[in-house]
């Protein structure tokens, strides 16, 4: 028996020109994966820099993977470091979108997309050559043919050295995208949790604009659907619509404060 392997739909929206639309799953569950991508999730961000199961327990990966496949969602995987075995750790789980944290310069930036590829720049790439789940255990067929071409390795631009390097950076071969971290670049400039700030503004403003000049696909977050249409309008194709804890805070809050009656232990 043979398998083959399937299309990387993020890769294919953003060749497209389109805008892939996701969520921020934060309590890990292979339930809630399955549940967004019925939804009609594009995606659903796993984050493992920040909690999560560690890239190296494959099982705990391989459960969210088979919830993602089983409803036509991808999985867009944060990685917890930059470090080449991270990266092709989670990519041979079958992860096919992962992204950077913290990096500050375009070198940390090739070597995670190097170590991703069979082939890179016309020569030998750094990904090793086994037969684990991404190759369906070896029946996939056309796995070497098809895999460079469906793996999305992209960084975050969360620090300050990252912004100053950020021509350099999209300057990868290769590279699939870069996701801005405001939050995160907001204590970099020294202005923590000031996202409005006008220093991380402009920060932002200058990686959109150079992402946008360079056609390499953007990411961000999204603070309302007011904020992701105009974001889509500026040159975001990936965009992060809230998070799993976000939404049921929302809407336990608002039941619980339109409850008109008496509540126990209340006073």
């Amino acid at each position: 028996m043979t398998d083959t392997q399937s299309t990387n739909d993020l890769r294919a929206a953003f060749e497209s020109g389109g805008v892939a639309l996701g969520v921020l799953e934060n309590a890990y569950s292979p339930t809630l994966v399955e549940l967004y991508g019925e939804l009609g999730a594009d995606f659903v961000w796993i984050d493992l820099e920040h909690g999560g199961p560690s890239p190296d327990h494959a099982p705990a990966i391989e459960e969210l993977l088979r919830a993602a496949e089983r409803t036509g969602t991808e999985l867009l995987v944060r990685v917890p470091d930059t470090a080449p075995a991270t990266v092709r750790k989670a990519l041979d789980t079958g992860v096919r979108n992962v992204f950077l944290p913290r990096v500050r310069e375009a070198e940390t930036v090739r070597a995670a997309v190097e170590a991703a590829r069979f082939r890179y720049e016309g020569g030998p790439g750094e990904r090793g050559l086994a037969a684990p789940r991404a190759r369906r255990w070896g029946l996939a067929d056309d796995y070497l043919a098809t895999e460079d071409r469906e793996t999305l390795v992209g960084t975050t631009i969360e620090t300050a050295a990252a912004v100053e390097n950020v021509e350099e950076i999209l300057s990868v071969p290769e590279l699939g995208f870069v996701f801005v971290g405001p939050f995160d670049l907001s204590v970099s400039l020294g202005h923590p949790g000031e996202i409005d700030h006008p220093e991380v503004q402009e920060a932002v403003e200058r990686v959109r604009s150079a992402a946008v000049e360079a056609d390499v696909p953007l990411g961000g977050l999204g603070f309302g659907m007011d904020d992701v249409n105009g974001k889509a309008e500026t040159g975001y194709q990936l965009l992060h619509l809230g998070s799993t804890a976000g939404v049921l805070s929302e809407t336990v809050r608002s039941w619980l404060d339109a409850f008109e009656g008496d509540r126990a232990g209340q006073t």
